[in-house]
């Protein structure tokens, strides 16, 4: 059996990588709102509503992620595609 090949290092363009950052700073943002919410004592149901937000947040971020990384790693000659297949299933099934 051909040892596996190592998994090179995938880093984001520079814009998307700010974009990313924008999103993850407006993320922090809403989680230290939702921080304040509860010191105040606000209505459960608001505080859902914003935890809510941040998990649909998070997912879109995410997913831009794994996008880049899948665009990235399929035109990629030195790794073997079923090697890159099966990095990406393994990533996707670990964001469930």
């Amino acid at each position: 059996m051909a040892e596996p090949h190592p998994s090179p290092v995938r880093t984001l363009s520079p814009g998307h990588r700010e974009d990313v950052l924008l999103r993850l700073r407006r993320i922090e943002g809403q989680v230290r709102g939702i921080q304040r919410m509860i010191d105040e004592g606000r209505d459960c149901r608001e505080i859902v509503t914003q935890v809510a937000a941040i998990r649909s947040a998070l997912t879109s971020v995410s997913s831009q992620v794994l996008q880049c990384y899948a665009h990235n790693c399929l035109d990629d000659a030195e790794v073997p595609r079923d090697q890159t297949i099966a990095e990406l299933i393994e990533l996707f099934q670990g964001c469930r």
